[in-house]
C-alpha cells in the first residue's frame, strides 16, 4: 500500500477552517466545562475530587478515541469515521445535559471524549492525505494554533456561559457545536483517502501498524519529545489559578490578562512558525524552540525559587512565563509535521498516537505541581524539567535525522561512481 499523493497544492481558507474547528472539538470538550466545577459539586451531591475524575475520565477517553479512530480511518477512509463520531457526540453531549449523578457524568464524559478524539486526530490526516512538505506545514501550524490557545480561552468562555446559564448549558453548546461540526463535515469535507491507498488486513494489521511506530525511534522519539513539551502547558494551565489568585492574590479579571497573554503567546508563536516553514525545516525549527524554551523556563524556574509569592516577583515570574509558553507555539506544528511527512502511508495511525500521547503526558503531569505542593516554584519546576526531557530527547532523535540525511547523501554518491566505473569495463 502506497500513500496517496496529495492533491491540494493551494492552501483553501474555508477547507483549513473547517478543520481548525474539527480540531478544536477536543480542547473545548475538556476544557469548557472547568469554571462549573463548584456548581457540579454542589448540584450532582459529589466532592471535588470526583468532579476533577471527570475530566480524567474525557482525557482518556480522547487518547483512545484517536487511537482508535485514527487506525480505523486508515482502514475504511476518513470521512465516514469521522461523521459516525460526531454523531455519538452529539448524542452523548445532549445525553449529560439531563445526567443526576456523577457516575453516570463520568461514564459519558468518556465516550464524549473518546467521540470527540475524531474531529482532532481525522482533521490532522486530512491534512497529510492534501499536502505535502510546506504546505502541510502550514496548515499544521494553523490547526496547532487551535490546540494551543483552546485549552487557555476554553474556562473564559465556560464561564461566560455561566453568566447566562447552568453547568449543563455548556453541554448543550458543544451539542450544537457538534451538530454543527457533522453538517459541515457532512456537505463540504470529500473522502481524501482513496480505497487503494487503504489499509487492508482487519485488527492484525491494524496492531501491527501501532507496534511498528512504536517500535520506530525516529517516530517515538519525536512523539515524545513533542508530548513532553506539551506538557509544561498542560502544567501552566493546572497551575496558575492558584499561583496568581491564590499565591498573588490576584483578582479574577487580573488573572484573565494574564491568562490571554499566554495565549496570545502560543498564538504568536504559532503564525511565526507558519510562516517560516518557507525558509526553515521544521526539524531546525523545533531544535531552536527548545533551546530556546530551555533557557527561558531555566531562568523562570531560578526567579519563581528566590522570589516570595507575595507580589513582589510578579512582574519578572510573567515576564518570563510568556516567551517560554510563545515556544510552545513553536513546537506544537513542528512535530506533527515531522513525524506525519515521513509516515504518510499511515497518517492516521500516526496523527492517532501523536495526539493521544500528548493527552496521556497532560493526564499525568497536571497534578504534579500540586502534589509538589503548588505554588510558583513548583510550576516553574515541572515545566523545567519536561522541557529538559524533550530537549534529552531532541538529542537522541538529531541522530537519527543525521543519520538519514547522510544515508540520502550517499546514494546519489555510489550511484555516480558506478556510472563513471561502468564504460571502462569491457
Amino acid at each position: 500500500m502506497t500513500s496517496p499523493a496529495p492533491a491540494r497544492v493551494r492552501i483553501s481558507a474555508p477547507f483549513v477552517l473547517l478543520l481548525a474547528s474539527l480540531t478544536a472539538i477536543g480542547p473545548l470538550t475538556i476544557d469548557l466545562y472547568l469554571a462549573a466545577f463548584p456548581e457540579i459539586v454542589t448540584e450532582l451531591g459529589t466532592t471535588d475530587a470526583r468532579v476533577q475524575l471527570t475530566m480524567t475520565a474525557t482525557l482518556a477517553g480522547l487518547a483512545v478515541g484517536q487511537l482508535l479512530l485514527g487506525s480505523l480511518s486508515d482502514a475504511y477512509g476518513r470521512r465516514r469515521p469521522l461523521l459516525i463520531a460526531l454523531g455519538v457526540y452529539v448524542a452523548t453531549s445532549v445525553a449529560i445535559i439531563g445526567v443526576g449523578s456523577i457516575e453516570m457524568l463520568t461514564v459519558l464524559r468518556a465516550l464524549q471524549g473518546l467521540s470527540g478524539g475524531a474531529g482532532m486526530v481525522l482533521a490532522m490526516a486530512v491534512v497529510r492525505d492534501s499536502y505535502s512538505g510546506i504546505g502541510m506545514s502550514r496548515v499544521i501550524s494553523r490547526l496547532m494554533l487551535v490546540v494551543g490557545v483552546a485549552p487557555i480561552l476554553a474556562p473564559s468562555i465556560g464561564a461566560q456561559i455561566l453568566l447566562v446559564g447552568s453547568w449543563r448549558t455548556m453541554f448543550g453548546v458543544l451539542a450544537a457545536f457538534g451538530v454543527l461540526l457533522f453538517v459541515l463535515a457532512a456537505l463540504f469535507l470529500k473522502e481524501t483517502l482513496p480505497r487503494e491507498a487503504r489499509r487492508t488486513g482487519g485488527t492484525r494489521t491494524a496492531v501491527a501498524s501501532y507496534r511498528s511506530l512504536l517500535t520506530d525511534w525516529s517516530y517515538i522519539g519525536v512523539v515524545l519529545m513533542g508530548a513532553f513539551y506539551m506538557g509544561a502547558m498542560f502544567a501552566y494551565v493546572a497551575s496558575s489559578t492558584f499561583v496568581f489568585q491564590q499565591g498573588f492574590e490576584l483578582s479574577a479579571s487580573e488573572f484573565g490578562y494574564i491568562f490571554g497573554a499566554g495565549a496570545l503567546a502560543v498564538t504568536i508563536g504559532s503564525q511565526v512558525n507558519g510562516a517560516l516553514v518557507s525558509r526553515f525545516t521544521p526539524e531546525r525549527i523545533v531544535t531552536t524552540a527548545i533551546a530556546a524554551g530551555w533557557v527561558l523556563s531555566l531562568a523562570l524556574f531560578v526567579v519563581a525559587s528566590t522570589v516570595a509569592a507575595n507580589g513582589s516577583g510578579l512582574v519578572p515570574l510573567v515576564a518570563l512565563l510568556i516567551p517560554t509558553l510563545g515556544t510552545v507555539g513553536f513546537v506544537m506544528p513542528s512535530v506533527p509535521a515531522i513525524v506525519l511527512e515521513h509516515n504518510g502511508h499511515r497518517a492516521g495511525s500516526a496523527a492517532a498516537l501523536n495526539g493521544a500521547m500528548g493527552f496521556v503526558m497532560g493526564a499525568l503531569i497536571s497534578p504534579v505541581s500540586s502534589l509538589l505542593g503548588g505554588g510558583p516554584t513548583a510550576m516553574a519546576g515541572v515545566m523545567f524539567a519536561v522541557i529538559t526531557i524533550s530537549g534529552v530527547l531532541l538529542l537522541a532523535v538529531q541522530r537519527r535525522w543525521a543519520s538519514a540525511s547522510a544515508a540520502a547523501v550517499a546514494v546519489p554518491v555510489v550511484a555516480d561512481l558506478d556510472e563513471q566505473v561502468e564504460p571502462a569495463q569491457p
